[in-house]
This record gives C-alpha cells, sequence and structure tokens, in this order.
C-alpha cells in the first residue's frame, strides 16, 4: 500500500484530521526533544523543561530555549507542511493538529492550526497576564538574559507546555472534538507516545473513524491503522497531493 491508497482514502473520507508531531519539522532541519538523538537525550528535561525548574532559575531555562526560539525562527516550511497547507485549501483537510511550537505549519499556509503543546509565537506573564511576541522577547534575553513584563517586571515564560504543566483546555478540547468527528485522522511524523495527545486517533477509531499513518518507523497504533506508510513525510504527503490534483 502506497501514495495511491491514502490518496483514495483522503478522497473517500474528506476532509480529514491531521495530527503532526516532531516528524514533519525534521525535515526543515528542527531537531526533535524525544528520538534517542534528540534534545532530551542530551538534556535533563527536568532540568530544563519542568515547570519546576523554570520556577527555581528561569534564567538556565531562557539560556537552554532562546538560542532554540531563535534557530526555529530561521527554520523554513518544507513539503510536508506546504502539501498539508494545498490539501486544506482544496478541501481533503479541514484541520491540523500539532505537538509542534515552530509556527511552520501556519508559515506555510494552513489556516486551521490547533497547537496543543503551545508555541513558540508569545511569552506572557503568570503575575499579570501581559503577553508579548517572540520578536520582543528574544532581543530581551540577550540584554538581561531573563525577559521581564515591562508592565509588573514579572519574569516572562514562553507559552510552550513544559512538563509538570497542564495542556491547554480549549487546544485540546477541540482537538478531540476534531477526531471524534473526523472520518479520517491522517498521523504524520508522531510515534503516538506522548498522552493525551497520543489518544485522539482512538478517540477517532471509536467513533467510527479510520486511522493512517505516515511516519519513519513505528508508531504505537500501526496495528489499528488502516493504512501505514513508513518514510519521507514531505515526499509522500506532496506526492498523496500530485496524485489527489490528478484526480480532481
Amino acid at each position: 500500500m502506497g501514495v495511491a491508497e491514502l490518496a483514495a482514502l483522503m478522497r473517500e473520507r474528506r476532509p480529514c484530521v491531521v495530527l503532526t508531531g516532531a516528524g514533519v519539522s525534521t525535515e526543515s532541519g528542527v531537531p526533535d526533544f524525544r528520538s534517542p538523538e534528540g534534545l532530551w537525550a542530551q538534556f535533563d528535561p527536568l532540568e530544563y523543561g519542568s515547570l519546576q525548574a523554570f520556577r527555581d532559575d528561569p534564567e538556565k531555562v531562557w539560556r537552554f530555549y532562546a538560542p532554540r526560539f531563535s534557530m526555529l525562527t530561521e527554520a523554513e516550511p518544507n513539503d510536508a507542511h506546504r502539501a498539508l497547507a494545498e490539501l486544506e485549501r482544496r478541501g481533503y483537510v479541514r484541520a491540523v493538529v500539532t505537538q509542534n511550537i515552530d509556527l511552520l505549519h501556519e508559515r506555510a499556509g494552513s489556516a486551521d492550526v490547533v497547537e496543543v503543546h503551545g508555541s513558540i509565537r508569545t511569552s506572557s506573564c503568570p503575575r499579570c497576564g501581559a503577553t508579548y511576541p517572540l520578536a520582543e522577547v528574544l532581543p530581551l534575553v540577550e540584554r538581561t538574559a531573563v525577559p521581564r513584563c515591562a508592565r509588573c517586571d514579572g519574569v516572562l515564560k514562553p507559552d510552550v507546555i513544559f512538563f509538570g504543566e497542564l495542556l491547554p483546555v480549549e487546544a485540546l478540547e477541540r482537538a478531540s472534538r476534531l477526531a471524534r468527528e473526523a472520518k479520517l485522522m491522517l498521523v504524520v511524523g508522531s510515534t503516538l507516545e506522548v498522552q493525551p495527545v497520543a489518544g485522539l486517533p482512538l478517540e477517532t477509531l471509536a467513533s467510527g473513524g479510520a486511522l493512517a499513518i505516515v511516519n519513519r518507523g513505528p508508531t504505537a497504533l500501526d496495528g489499528v491503522a488502516m493504512l501505514k506508510l513508513d518514510g519521507s513525510a514531505g515526499e509522500i504527503l506532496a506526492a498523496v497531493a500530485r496524485e489527489l490534483a490528478r484526480a480532481s
């Protein structure tokens, strides 16, 4: 089974809901977090990526994240991001639910993106709730190491989800609703190991929908997927988009 089968499935069960993980963005040069070569294999996530670590030593956490945020602003969407945006415009994709924080789906042109792990777009002040765009925050980090709120002098926190922090309720509820309503969930670039987002395909299946997976290597739900394609997300999705364009 391959590209033609996935295109046919997306045509029959349109519009699908797409769930993306780190494997979509690695093709843009963005390192992942959880693979054997990922960031958390090199750094202790509880020391650098937890809510408690941020509260204990925000300067240390900002020193860790700031250069990585800068790198993300320089990354460019790849063929997978562009194909999903095109498929959304043509009515094959209803929405993209993403675990990624890099804004690459949005920059590629996807209009409906649900960011369940937050994003680098903004940082917020836990004290007064003021929000600042990344373009304002990074220069502050360069000057003072810890960016502070201009309104109350509180330490700003990046609006990404840390270990020990609850996922944004509104985003998670919408993702769950989309999963339940989908006739097809297409998982791209995720091993489906990080809960609760990894449970979304099961909600689709429980509601009578189908599951298709595009990923390098195995995932936790290969055994219940109607279709599994192992390979490059960019190459496969670009080929699917071309196949659907020919058939329209």
